[in-house]
């Protein structure tokens, strides 16, 4: 009843487009849904089968809709239950239709973003001794291994438990939370004991539900379903699932607008509506109407203001006004309470005039001025601003590169942080460009999110940065800690990322031999980093996102926050797993343990980038998610280079270059890192391509990275440099305990 109320109180605002049915039977269809042509945003098109009576709204293979909210940004549908009796010797598929691919990584703009919600549902399996792993799609190999998400195990004490049971709490039946959003999983059944699941135990089912369905006399009914005999399973054959769903700000630009005042950095093509940042999906917005208003805010003018006026009680004492957004209520005025208000006037008045005698509003600036100053003092000591200050005392070194700026010169400098000044930014921070007091032009990294992982990955870039001085690594003028996360001055970098230049958005495409110089600047840097720099340094998220380009072209690795610095005699060290898909090295995801050799890996993708121009992880003629280093490493072994090498490169005349910079990116590729070259060993491979000097007859076949002598590099690792062990290790320990 409050909900047809509220709906009573907003004008009647359009569902769908113009001419487009807005129902399918019982299912409100709101676009961007659609099941006409014409009806639906690209890649939201969904099946209306009216030859059911009422009709049926499917999406994909023949998974049933029940809802879609616009509010929430979900869609019900109805899922088949995974029944155990079948062959379950390998993974079986528990996905929601070809037509809804799983969520796309980063950077790739095709295809509906569509997952599970591990919010609304839980995993549930039901049967006797008998454990289910949920397993994500996509990681599952041709042996069936995969990486899990959720694991489950019903348990029987006495036989078959009672079906009649309306709890799920393993005897019977185990449910537990979904680690991961994905669109489809795989479902490996095992009895207890470890052993496949198969014929010997003919009862037992997997799924994913709508935890607010799944209770009482539902559990019941799944369970007398799951304990009958095989060909009996007509009391439940499916059970509701909630998706969630959203937009991609490149695929679907057309129906966002630019708002930089925004969280996002949009809002929706309807008025008076916002575009909320979709957590853990890059590039991903779910839209809504703003407060006050409602509708749906994927249509031009989609969000209509509710009249709160229309409600009941809404204004108890007095006359409510509506007002766009809002309402607002005044005072019933009566002969009776008119000399009792004029008599509060006037005593307002008073205190006002006496407020302004005393200067109340100095006294209240002075504490305004000594409450931020308090807070600003705060935040210093907080971000390890003290002992920063003797690091950089302490290092004439360090002192001459960087210092620490106050709150006011970046306020000045940027303009107070005008939206003018913004260069650009992602889901954790933006970017600002500044002109400091001496007239140098910078760049002011300001981050959005409050975190104190966010915190100590800024203190551990400055840390990094204020000890790093190479021409190819981008410079850190200093940083300010009197906010709550600290704001970093890097030198100003006009030319973007080497990613822009590289895929597709960039007018002037590289040349050949523009990207070698590039590969061969980023290689020094790296090696740079590793060996030859006063603490060593792993990367740990090289990309070509994180390489940016000067005005002519000379490249300046940067973003330093997930970097670690490593002691001289150690080669690796456990640590959480961190980096961007499609650069992250095989061997550190599997084991945890960094070394020198993960930074190889994500190199050698950088090269097989500027080799093919082809994004680290793309959609093949398939439709089917790759990973551009396992493909290239497949063609390189069948010297089919060539189907996959940029025609712009043979057209340049490089590709007896390019053939030997391929065979060194396959050998940075390899799964193994023992057999990876060291950065040494490529920047040494790519300056004798650069020069001209290879011999492409020795060198396109396979090089035993073992057996080269490094003697320069074991030496640049063990003596070059002066260690500030006291103050610096302090300082980088400060930063890496969590407080």
């Amino acid at each position: 009843m409050a909900v047809q109320l509220l709906m009573a109180t907003v004008a009647a605002g359009p569902v769908a487009l113009p001419g487009c049915p807005e129902a399918c039977g019982n299912v409100t269809v709101p676009y961007p849904f659609g099941f006409r042509p014409g009806c639906f945003q690209r890649n939201f098109n969904l099946t209306c089968d009216e030859t059911h009576h009422p009709p049926r709204l499917f999406l994909g293979d023949g998974v049933e809709v029940d809802s879609i909210s616009l509010s929430e940004g979900t869609v019900r549908v109805q899922r088949s239950i995974l029944r155990s009796y079948e062959n379950m010797t390998r993974p079986q598929s528990l996905g929601f239709g070809a037509a809804w691919p799983a969520a796309a990584w980063p950077g790739q703009n095709t295809g509906v973003r569509l997952a599970v919600s591990t919010e609304h549902n839980v995993f549930v399996v039901t049967g006797c001794s008998l454990v289910a792993y949920l397993i994500a799609q996509e990681t599952v190999t041709s042996n069936g291994d995969g990486a899990n998400v959720g694991a489950c195990a019903a348990l029987c004490n006495f036989g078959i438990p009672d079906p009649g049971h309306t709890s799920c709490s393993g005897i019977g039946c185990c449910r537990t939370t979904i680690s991961q959003s994905l669109a489809a999983y795989g479902v490996q059944f095992n009895r207890l004991g470890g052993t496949p699941f198969g014929a010997a135990h003919p009862f037992g089912a997997a799924f994913m539900v709508d935890r607010g369905w799944f209770t009482g006399t539902n559990i019941a009914a799944v369970q007398s379903a799951t304990y009958q005999d095989l060909g009996n399973y007509a009391n439940v054959t499916s059970v509701p699932t909630v998706l969630e769903w959203w937009l991609d700000v490149e695929a679907d630009r057309d129906l966002l607008v630019r708002d930089l005042g925004s969280e996002s950095g949009w809002r929706c093509i309807s008025l008076n509506s916002v575009a909320l940042n979709v957590s853990n999906n890059y590039g991903a917005v779910s839209c809504n109407c703003s407060n006050g208003y409602e509708g749906n805010p994927h249509i031009v003018n989609g969000c209509q203001d509710i009249d709160e006026c229309l409600q009941p009680d809404v204004c108890q004492n007095g006359t409510c006004t509506n007002m766009p957004g809002t309402y607002q209520c005044s005072v019933k005025k009566s002969a009776s309470r008119l000399p009792g208000l004029i008599t509060i006037i006037a005593i307002s008045a008073g205190f006002g005039i006496v407020f302004s005698l005393l200067g109340i509003s100095k006294i209240t600036n002075k504490f305004k001025q000594r409450r931020a100053k308090n807070l600003r003092r705060k935040f210093f000591k907080k971000n390890h601003g003290l002992l920063l200050q003797q690091l950089i005392s302490s290092n004439q070194d360090i002192a001459e590169r960087m210092r620490i700026f106050s709150l006011e010169e970046l306020d000045q400098a940027t303009n107070k942080f005008d939206h003018n000044r913004i260069l650009g930014g992602g889901g954790h921070g933006t970017v600002y460009k500044g002109i400091l007091s001496d007239q140098r032009i910078v760049a002011i990294k300001k981050a959005k999110i409050v975190v104190q992982r966010e915190i100590d990955q800024f203190i551990n870039e400055v840390v990094i940065l204020s000890q790093t001085n190479h021409r190819n690594v981008v410079k850190l003028f200093g940083c300010c800690l009197e906010t709550e996360v600290p704001l970093l001055v890097y030198e100003f970098i006009s030319n973007r990322t080497l990613s822009f230049h590289l895929h597709g958005q960039s007018e002037n495409p590289l040349s050949w031999k523009d990207r070698l110089r590039i590969a061969l600047e980023t290689a020094r840097a790296i090696a740079y980093l590793h060996s030859a720099a006063s603490i060593s340094v792993y990367h740990r998220d090289i990309k070509c996102a994180n390489i940016l380009l000067t005005d002519t072209l000379t490249s300046k690795v940067s973003d330093f926050g997930a970097s670690r610095s490593i002691a001289i005699d150690e080669t690796g060290i456990l640590t959480a797993v961190q980096g961007t898909h499609g650069y992250l090295d095989p061997e550190y995801y599997y084991t945890s343990r960094l070394t020198e050799k993960s930074d190889v890996y994500s190199f050698g993708v950088i090269l097989a980038e500027l080799l093919t121009r082809v994004t680290p992880v793309f959609r093949s003629h398939s439709s089917e998610v790759t990973s551009l280093a396992s493909h290239f490493v497949s063609l390189i072994r069948d010297n089919r280079l060539i189907d996959i090498l940029d025609t712009q490169i043979v057209e340049e005349g490089g590709a007896e270059d390019a053939e030997v910079v391929a065979r060194l990116a396959e050998a940075c590729l390899s799964l193994k890192g023992e057999e990876r070259p060291t950065m040494r060993q490529v920047e040494t491979t790519l300056e004798d391509v650069q020069n001209s000097i290879v011999n492409l007859s020795s060198q396109i076949t396979r090089v035993n990275w073992n057996a080269i002598n490094d003697q320069s590099y074991k030496e640049n690792k063990g003596g070059e440099g002066t260690r500030l062990y006291s103050l610096e290790k302090e300082f980088i320990q400060s930063s890496e305990i969590p407080r």
